[in-house]
C-alpha cells in the first residue's frame, strides 16, 4: 500500500506543469512535491558527506560563498540557502543539489585560472537551482517508472532522486538556460566574460590528453564545442559594448593554492602523470618558497620511472630539502632511490635523517627495515 501510494505521489508530480517560475522572487513557495525533493536531498547530502570525500576548510568554504554571494540577490539566498563544497576528486566536475548545495570537484578548481572563471561555474549551477531544474526534469519525466526505481543503483553514492539529474547533467534546454543565465549573473556582478569559454576550453584539453568522452559537467546536451561557441555568442551579441570586467586572477590562486597541491597528490596517486605534473608546477609557481613543490616533482619523476628518473627525482628532493631542512618527506625518498641504487650508506643515512625528523611516521617499522638491511 504504501509503495502504491508512493508510486501514485511520483506519477501525480511527474504529470504537474513545467512551466515554473525561479526561485528569484519575493513570496515565493515552493510546492509540495518540490519540498518532498528537498528532503530527498537533505538525506542524500548526510549520506554523500559521511564518507569523507568532502575537503573540510573554513576559509576556502568562505570564499566561495563570497563569490557566490555576489552573484544572486539576498531575496534569491532567502528561498535557496546555498553552500558551496569542495570534493576531493582530481577529475573535473561540479554538480547543484535542489536544496541549493554544489559540489565543486578539487579537480576543476585546481585547473581554473581565476575567480571570473569560478563565477562561470557557480553562476550555471546556481541557475540550476534557482530556475528548479530538479523538479522540472523530474515531472517531465512522467510515468516512467524504471526512472525512479533505478536511482540507487545509478547513484551509490548519492543515491537519491534529488541527485540524478545534478550529477549527470539536465537537457539540452537546462543546460542552455543556465549557460545563459548564467552568464547575465556574471556579467551583472562585473566579472570578466572573456574568460567564461575558457572554463570549458579546460574540460576539453583534459578529455583530450586522456582520450574520453564527454564529461558529466554541464551535461552531455549540448558537447563542448557547442558550448564554447554558445558562450562566445552570446559575450559577442549581447555584451559586446561592456568594458572588460574583473577576473581577480590573484586572488583565486592564493585562495585556491592548497587545493592545487592537494589535487596533484590526488592525480599522482591515481597514475595521472600528465595531469600531477600541471599541478605539481602550477603549486610550484604559486609558492616557490615550500618544499612540497619540488618534492612533489620528486615523487611523480621516481614514480613514472623513464630513463633518467632517478637523477631527476634526486634533484627535486635536494631542493626541496635545500628550501626546507626540516621537511622530512625528502629524506625518505631520497633513502629509496639511493637505496636502490645500492648507495646502501648513503640511503640509510637519508632514513635516518628523515626518522629523526618524523619520529612517529606510520611508515617507522618499514623504514627501519631498509635501515637494517643497509647496514
Amino acid at each position: 500500500m504504501k509503495a502504491a501510494a508512493c508510486l501514485g505521489a511520483t506519477i501525480l508530480a511527474a504529470c504537474a506543469t513545467t512551466n515554473l517560475p525561479p526561485a528569484t522572487g519575493s513570496g515565493f513557495r515552493f510546492e509540495d512535491d518540490e519540498r518532498g525533493l528537498w528532503r530527498q536531498a537533505e538525506q542524500a547530502e548526510e549520506r554523500f558527506e559521511a564518507g569523507g570525500i568532502v575537503l573540510e576548510s573554513a576559509e576556502l568554504e568562505a570564499y566561495l560563498a563570497d563569490v557566490a554571494h555576489r552573484l544572486e540577490p539576498e531575496a534569491t539566498w532567502a528561498a535557496i540557502p546555498f553552500r558551496i563544497r569542495v570534493i576531493k576528486n582530481p577529475y573535473l566536475n561540479a554538480f547543484t543539489m535542489p536544496n541549493g548545495r554544489i559540489y565543486v570537484h578539487t579537480g576543476m578548481l585546481s585547473r581554473m585560472d581565476n575567480e571570473a572563471q569560478l563565477a562561470t561555474l557557480l553562476a550555471h549551477e546556481m541557475t540550476h537551482a534557482t530556475h528548479r531544474h530538479a523538479i522540472r526534469e523530474l515531472r517531465d519525466r512522467k510515468n516512467n517508472i524504471a526512472f525512479a526505481v533505478g536511482l540507487n543503483s545509478i547513484l551509490p553514492g548519492i543515491g537519491s532522486l534529488a541527485g540524478l539529474s545534478a550529477v549527470r547533467g539536465y537537457s539540452r534546454e537546462m543546460e542552455t538556460e543556465a549557460d545563459d543565465q548564467g552568464l547575465r549573473l556574471v556579467a551583472d556582478a562585473g566579472y570578466d566574460l572573456e574568460e567564461a569559454p575558457g572554463l570549458f576550453a579546460h574540460l576539453k584539453e583534459q578529455l583530450q590528453e586522456e582520450n574520453k568522452a564527454e564529461p558529466f559537467f554541464f551535461g552531455t546536451h549540448p558537447a563542448l564545442d557547442a558550448r564554447i561557441e554558445n558562450y562566445r555568442s552570446l559575450i559577442q551579441l549581447q555584451y559586446k559594448s561592456r568594458p572588460r570586467g574583473a577576473s581577480n586572477a590573484e586572488a583565486f590562486l592564493r585562495r585556491t593554492r592548497e587545493v592545487v597541491y592537494e589535487n596533484a597528490v590526488l592525480d599522482l596517486r591515481a597514475g595521472r602523470f600528465v595531469a600531477a605534473e600541471r599541478g605539481a608546477r602550477k603549486y610550484a609557481g604559486l609558492d616557490p618558497t615550500a618544499a612540497r613543490g619540488p618534492f612533489l616533482l620528486g615523487e611523480l619523476s621516481r614514480q613514472r620511472g623513464a630513463e633518467g628518473a632517478a637523477e631527476a627525482a634526486l634533484a627535486e628532493y635536494r631542493r626541496a630539502v635545500a628550501l626546507d631542512a626540516a621537511y622530512p618527506e625528502p629524506y625518505r625518498s631520497i633513502g629509496l632511490v639511493l637505496y636502490k641504487r645500492g648507495d646502501k650508506a648513503a640511503a640509510r643515512e637519508a632514513f635516518e635523517k628523515y626518522l629523526s625528523l618524523a619520529p612517529q611516521a606510520t611508515d617507522r617499522a618499514y623504514i627501519e627495515q631498509y635501515i637494517g638491511s643497509s647496514r
